[in-house]
């Protein structure tokens, strides 16, 4: 011990014995729960408190100690120290452990032992740590469990269900730490959350979720891409929202930063070395490794809805997910002055750059390395009769399901054969999941992408009456402008279309009835019978403060 505890007398924790009496321990303090209320036994009506702690005084030797009490005294107790912190606890009882019922609940110790702390009996003191030996602060960087006993983040993602409820091991780099969210359950108690991304040679993102005051005040103490931590007894389960395996901190936990042990060296080592190029921003992660449970997505949103659900959601990292019944307003597939396949970086999924052929990320020259693939990539408008969202992101796989073809089959398509694929979505009423979360880089402010866009069942959700009636009279026109074979009167039509596609995207409201129909005759440049052709004329009657400054009652013509 340092030259101030040199002459004081402390029982070490491999000496413990029960009912052993008049002692002092000292040890660093390695967890930490929160502190709980029940309902007292003998006063009914009032409630007593208790929160634990381990702590150690050898590589061999640590101990669980309990404390029970009073509000005040438990709550002042838990304030006074964290885990890291050395104490001294004088005259505390020793009990002897039931194995099998406390360490159910409760970190597993070597000891045969307990503290147990009394307000009236026992005192806790907390060390500075010039007091202290650097050989007893040392203990807080060195696991609980054997250094070699854990599992790789890709060795859990790999036995998938198998390992769905057991209690494990776990090595891993810390690769981002979200912030806390705070919450009040039915019954009126507080709680917290906060959500670790970890990261290892195997697996470039794995969720852990802290539940407790204790763990989550450790959380934010460490540095992603710089902390690396060894996770004794963490629950893993399988998410079945996120359809991926993830780890929970539960009460038997112990958490070691930056534990000094061979294998956090060359993990330590491994996220030095590649703290440049494994960087991925959140969409391209979310290109590879996301798989979100779409059945676990029920909540609803109309456009409107969906804004004010982001902006409340303002600051907190965690995206927001939806169900979104409209329609696709803007999908520029047959222009050749938008981009919609680029080429990807089969490594780390970012886009390469057409320019230099070189991937940003990786730094490798994809034509060397044979590193790229062809992807979807692609902005579109969504509307309903509140409003539009504009730039949402369609991309990959779910760009592929939604148009019904790959992406070499799409390239294979002639330009007519691209706008004949656009207008079987455009207009047409869709169920939309998003995924969506508030991003001031995003030109919108908010940063959407498509989970999955499908044609919607007309059963499913109501439908306004604007919308009933468009997709309607498009087919119609899309059917004459299909089967017209005049390249000047197709051109016409395609226009009207378009023109259409404008107005019914710049509506925010309108309530309409089906005009009139008039006949127009086309000028054509060949002899013969001119081709007369329906154009349906909407009657604005109703619009909002924000549609454009179009006067009320005017009328759209083609």
């Amino acid at each position: 011990m340092a030259n101030s505890f040199a002459t004081r007398t402390f029982t070490t924790l491999s000496d413990l014995q029960p009912n052993m009496a008049n002692l002092k321990v000292i040890g660093v303090v390695i967890g930490k729960t929160d502190v709980k209320g029940f309902p007292d036994r003998k006063n009914i009506g009032s409630e007593r408190y208790t929160f634990s702690f381990t702590i150690r005084d050898s590589p061999a030797h640590f101990v669980n100690a309990a404390s029970w009490g009073n509000e005040d005294y438990i709550k002042s107790l838990s304030d006074s120290f964290r885990v890291g912190d050395c104490v001294i606890i004088e005259n505390p009882l020793i009990q002897r452990k039931e194995i099998e019922r406390e360490e159910k609940f409760s970190p597993a110790t070597p000891s045969n032992c307990k503290l147990l702390l009394s307000e009236n009996h026992s005192t806790v003191k907390v060390c500075s740590s010039y007091e202290v030996d650097t050989k007893l602060l040392s203990l807080i960087h060195l696991p609980v469990k054997e250094s070699h006993d854990y599992y790789s983040l890709g060795d859990i993602v790999a036995n998938g269900h198998s390992l769905n409820g057991r209690i494990i091991n776990v090595l891993a780099a810390v690769k981002s730490v979200g912030e806390p969210k705070y919450f009040t359950t039915s019954d009126r108690r507080k709680g917290q959350r906060c959500e670790v991304r970890l990261y290892d040679e195997t697996e470039s993102s794995f969720a852990m979720t802290c539940w407790d005051n204790e763990s989550i005040l450790l959380a934010q103490s460490w540095m992603p891409r710089e902390t690396v931590i060894f996770v004794s007894d963490v629950r893993i389960s399988f998410d079945k929202f996120r359809n991926c395996m993830t780890a929970t901190v539960i009460s038997k936990t112990i958490i070691t930063t930056n534990p000094e042990t061979p294998e956090a060296n060359i993990l330590l080592n491994f996220i030095r070395e590649n703290k440049e190029t494994n960087v991925l921003d959140d969409e391209i992660e979310s290109y590879f490794k996301e798989s979100i449970n779409l059945s676990t997505i029920v909540d609803v949103y109309t456009v409107e809805q969906l804004k004010g659900k982001a902006l409340k959601n303002e600051g907190k990292a965690d995206p927001s997910y939806g169900i979104l019944y409209a329609y696709i307003s803007t999908l520029n597939i047959d222009d050749e002055t938008t981009k919609v396949v680029r080429n990807r970086c089969s490594t780390c999924g970012y886009i390469v750059n057409e320019a230099s052929n070189m991937c940003t990320i990786c730094n490798k020259n994809s034509l060397d390395f044979k590193s790229v693939f062809l992807s979807f990539d692609m902005l579109i408008d969504l509307t309903d009769h509140t409003g539009t969202l504009h730039s949402c992101s369609l991309t990959g796989s779910v760009a592929e399901e939604t148009l019904g073809c790959t992406v070499n089959e799409f390239l294979a398509m002639t330009d007519e054969q691209k706008t004949a694929l656009k207008w079987q979505f455009l207009l047409e009423r869709s169920k939309i999941y998003l995924k969506f979360v508030v991003s001031h880089r995003a030109r919108s402010g908010l940063k959407i992408s498509v989970l999955s866009c499908k044609l919607a069942d007309p059963t499913e959700q109501p439908q306004r009456k604007l919308l009933n009636f468009t997709p309607l009279r498009v087919t119609c026109f899309r059917a004459q402008t299909a089967a017209c074979e005049d390249p000047p009167l197709r051109s016409l039509l395609t226009n009207i279309l378009g023109g259409l596609t404008w107005y019914f995207r710049r509506l925010h409201v309108l309530h309409d009835r089906i005009g009139k129909k008039e006949k127009v005759r086309p000028q054509r440049r060949d002899a013969g019978s001119p081709l007369r052709v329906q154009i349906v004329v909407i009657r604005a009657s109703e619009m909002c403060a924000t549609c454009w400054g179009c006067p009320t009652q005017s009328l759209f013509t083609c």
